[in-house]
């Protein structure tokens, strides 16, 4: 009996899980949608030596220029969007 009672509430744990938890993960979603003077903020390493934090606000062209993809990096680098 208790065996059922344990299945019964893990069935009820597993059903009350979102489902929609992996369409709501960031790295997915992008970087916010703007124009091509949108200048897109984000966190780039530090110069060698240092310790502080260096923040970098590009638009997405000026981004693809040093290689990087804004909507890739937004989600761990993406700090603001300057319109």
């Amino acid at each position: 009996m208790a065996h059922k009672a344990l299945v019964a509430l893990f069935s009820m744990i597993v059903a009350a899980a979102p489902a929609s938890a992996s369409n709501d993960d960031p790295a997915v979603m992008g970087a916010p949608a703007g124009s091509a003077h949108t200048r897109y903020c984000m966190r780039v390493e530090p110069f060698t030596g240092s310790h502080i934090e260096t923040i970098k606000c590009w638009t997405r062209e000026q981004w693809a220029e040093q290689g990087v993809d804004v909507d890739k990096e937004w989600a761990k680098d993406g700090v603001a969007v300057r319109g």
